[in-house]
């Protein structure tokens, strides 16, 4: 099983793509970063909707891109990348035109703007991860993968904060933002697709077995991810919650802690996983369940120490979380691309997108509706589905697939 010792920052930049594909990833994020935390206050202050029909058209359409996946994934298995790539950015410029020309009330407009905002934000994750999976190969693709949602992270913390000092200026600030994400994403749209990058399936296997052949189920895989990403929510959505509505802490600690967040994955993401590259990546994203089951564990401890303790506590235990996201995150995208067989890379992923975008859309419900009922039925609740989820990944049995070249050599390494 290979390992990777050390980063080089050229070798990274050339197995995520290349320069300009970089770019294209920093441009997007940042244009992401400056709408995305403020397309709920867009519909409520520009287009003077309520805000539940404003959230309510917002889950609609993040639910509704789903149901592209299938689609996207024949694509991809077709040999398309930067194509794909791309596409997912200008899917986001049509939805922002949008936003930009719905009028005040026209929640039909929003809803639709919302929909393409949705089509894009899922399929972008399996483009890219099929992109890097044909330029790298072995550990160096998961350092790549690992080094892309870093660099995601930053853009997108450094458009939230652009955007966040833009509010004071009202609705024609955010009609400003609007048109510099979708400037942004236009951009990043015509950079990703100049690196010109296309797989050639058809060396993989024939084309009536591409057609014919299913991706690998991965069914143990998959559940167990609408379990594990509910963890990319609980600094979000389960802390703040905790925090302010039940600890009655200063809002000041959310923030903290949603800040804390960012810069650990910012500046851990790569090291984390090179450091877990000496380990096979199902034995990896087990562990990531387990570092995760026990963050939960100490939140619920945490919840009882009393006023005064519980506060700085759970900010201290929310530092592990963000070591199990890491390892989560380092993991499981690079389990699929070498499971997967390459014709049918493009599905799998697709499959993979499917679960993660499910567990993201739940998961604020489930975490809502378990809150009030005390920190043992929340936090006991995700610290026994995540170390259910983490025995069902280190069990799963691979599927035997017939791999060609370098991804035979891979599955040593699984």
């Amino acid at each position: 099983m290979a390992t990777i010792t050390r980063v080089q920052p050229r070798v990274l930049v050339r197995a995520s793509g290349g320069p300009r594909y970089a770019v294209a990833l920093a441009v997007d994020a940042l244009g992401t970063g400056l709408l995305r935390p403020f397309l709920l206050l867009y519909g409520v202050t520009v287009l003077r909707l309520s805000a539940p029909v404003t959230g309510t058209a917002m889950t609609v359409g993040i639910v509704t891109g789903l149901v592209c996946m299938p689609a996207v994934g024949r694509w991809l298995d077709r040999g398309a990348r930067s194509t794909v790539v791309a596409a997912s950015m200008l899917v986001r410029v049509l939805g922002v035109a949008l936003l930009l020309a719905a009028p005040a009330g026209h929640v039909w407009l929003f809803a639709t703007a919302a929909l393409f905002l949705g089509i894009g934000n899922q399929a972008w994750p399996t483009a890219h991860a099929a992109l890097v999976a044909t330029v790298a190969h072995g550990r160096e693709r998961d350092t790549a993968l690992a080094g892309a949602r870093a660099l995601r992270n930053a853009a997108l913390g450094v458009g939230a904060l652009l955007a966040t000092a833009c509010l004071a200026g009202g609705t024609t600030a955010l009609r400003a933002l609007a048109a510099v994400t979708a400037l942004a994403y236009l951009a990043a749209a015509a950079l990703a697709w100049s690196v010109h990058v296309h797989a050639h399936p058809a060396e993989a296997a024939p084309a009536k077995d591409r057609d014919d052949e299913p991706a690998p189920r991965m069914l143990a895989l998959l559940a167990a991810n609408v379990i594990y990403v509910f963890c990319l929510n609980v600094p979000e959505i389960a802390l703040p919650l905790v925090l302010v509505t039940q600890l009655h802490a200063s809002p000041v600690w959310s923030a903290a802690v949603f800040v804390a967040n960012t810069v650990l994955v910012v500046t851990l993401q790569v090291p984390v996983t090179v450091l877990m590259s000496r380990f096979s990546r199902r034995t990896v994203l087990a562990l990531s369940g387990v570092v995760l089951t026990a963050s939960y564990l100490g939140f619920l401890a945490a919840t009882s120490l009393g006023h005064g303790w519980s506060t700085p506590a759970i900010a201290m235990v929310s530092v592990v979380c963000t070591i199990g996201e890491i390892i989560y995150a380092g993991s499981a995208t690079a389990l699929v691309t070498a499971v997967a067989p390459a014709h049918v890379m493009g599905r799998a992923l697709a499959r993979f997108q499917l679960s993660t975008g499910f567990g993201l859309a739940v998961s604020p419900a489930v975490i809502t509706t378990l809150a009030p009922h005390g920190p043992a039925a929340l936090w006991g609740s995700l610290a026994a589905a995540t170390l259910l989820s983490a025995f069902a990944v280190a069990t799963e049995k691979d599927q035997e697939t017939p791999l060609s070249g370098c991804c035979n050599r891979e599955r040593a390494g699984l």
